[in-house]
């Protein structure tokens, strides 16, 4: 920017021209080409030009100062009455003159259509990185090296330990206080917030996936830090903790985010009146005919899938369960790779207009759907992570001595991994019975 403004006084001084301190407007970093970006110093030359303090624009090349059509014309409609010319290294348009008005909107739309096929290539070179596993640029990720290629050990040990404690329950804001009680810094060099320990448990990168405009591409050509099992079981536990995670009360509800109500198909919350606990239908505070007062006592119904969750994991071994997702048959591999070359072409297909946005959009998500389906028959489940020390024959001891410890954040994320819902159906035992008839329990698929 110095040099242009350099060159800019250079024009003003063969003119004979005097710019005042108050006349230079800059737009440091600011693409006149982008169309929602916000420019200061343009529209505080606009005003002036409006207020009559300017009559002689000096830019290093109308393309600095105008890549966009209706730019140009906002400076035409306000030059209308004015005697305001604008030049160049090289050129001078007075925009009150038709044929240099007609001359500039050439100049501006040729412009803006060399920003445009650019911006298009540049799209696709990304695009194109982005199917070749090739990693983002910017500044070192924690856990890998600046080329993000490789590891740094040490962090992504850090890294694989924050997990398996999300997985067994621990909160975000927890890890973060410890990680800087224990004088272990971001690469930046700064301490840890909930949000920045969010932020690295909800990369892709660390279960080495490669991602392009909030779509997964595929493997990237980096080591993962973590299995991919391992990474979608946290990205549930904290979509979870982010959007259904009531505040504490002082009351423990050791099955939030695991009941629904039969009826509505909604998740039931924890409620305690007269220190009586249960679990209500979330519509309960409707006022339309969507309103729902279905209930269980939480005291009762919390006994009764504690028992159903102690024999299951009396019955489970995860000592020789996998750590990392197995390998792909041979069938489901060449698949794979044959609906992500599908993927390419669409997408090629795209930036070449021969198909639109609609058409890509439709196409592309019946193939991703193919390639999900296939994926998770082998994303494992992180038993290991989560199971460990609670299963085999003294699983019942083993649950009894974390709640009498108040460990209720890891017995709720075994609940949840064991159990997809608990759903209360309607009662048909009279006001005032229980009946556990109405509790049906959805197990989750483990591989153990």
């Amino acid at each position: 920017m110095d040099r242009q403004e350099r060159i800019c006084r250079q024009v003003a001084e063969r003119l004979g021209l005097v710019i005042g301190a108050d006349a230079v407007f800059v737009d440091n970093n600011r693409s006149a080409w982008q169309r929602l970006r916000h420019r200061p110093g343009w529209d505080a030359l606009l005003e002036a030009i409006r207020v009559g303090r300017v009559a002689h624009v000096i830019v290093y090349h109308p393309d600095r100062l105008m890549r966009q059509p209706r730019d140009l014309e906002e400076l035409l409609s306000i030059c209308d009455d004015r005697q305001v010319s604008l030049h160049g290294e090289a050129n001078q348009r007075d925009l009150s003159d038709p044929d240099d008005r007609f001359f500039l909107r050439i100049e501006v739309a040729h412009a803006c259509r060399s920003s445009d096929d650019t911006s298009r290539r540049l799209r696709a070179a990304h695009a194109d990185r982005a199917r070749d596993g090739v990693p983002h640029s910017g500044p070192r990720p924690f856990g890998y090296t600046v080329d993000r290629m490789h590891l740094v050990e040490e962090e992504a040990e850090i890294i694989r330990e924050l997990f398996r404690r999300i997985v067994q329950g621990e909160s975000v804001m927890g890890l973060a206080r410890e990680l800087n009680q224990r004088g272990i810094r971001t690469t930046m060099g700064n301490t840890w917030a909930a949000t920045r320990v969010r932020e690295l448990l909800s990369s892709p990168r660390v279960a080495g996936l490669r991602v392009h405009h909030g779509e997964v591409m595929g493997a990237g050509s980096w080591p993962a830090i973590v299995p991919q099992g391992l990474w979608d079981e946290v990205q549930e536990r904290l979509k979870f903790r982010a959007t259904r995670l009531p505040p504490r009360t002082g009351t423990y509800y050791l099955l939030r985010g695991v009941v629904f109500c039969a009826r509505c198909g909604t998740r039931m919350v924890g409620t305690s009146q007269a220190g009586r606990r249960s679990y209500v239908c979330s519509r309960q505070s409707r006022v339309d005919d969507t309103k729902c007062v279905r209930k269980f006592q939480a005291t009762a119904l919390e006994s009764f899938v504690t028992e159903a969750a102690i024999r299951l994991l009396e019955t489970l071994d995860v000592s020789g369960a996998p750590s990392t997702a197995t390998l792909m048959s041979p069938v489901d591999d060449e698949a794979v790779s044959k609906d992500l070359e599908e993927l390419a072409e669409l997408r090629a297909m795209w930036d070449a207009r021969e198909l639109s946005t609609k058409e890509y959009r439709e196409m592309r998500r019946s193939v991703e759907a193919r390639i999900k389906k296939a994926r998770a028959r082998i994303v494992v489940r992180p038993a290991v992570e989560v199971l460990g020390g609670m299963v085999g024959p003294d699983a019942a001891r083993a649950w009894q001595a974390r709640y009498e410890a108040g460990d209720f954040d890891r017995l709720n994320a075994i609940v949840r991994f064991l159990f997809a819902a608990v759903r209360i159906g309607e009662s048909t035992a009279g006001p005032f019975r229980l009946d556990f008839d109405r509790v049906s329990i959805e197990r989750n698929e483990l591989h153990a």
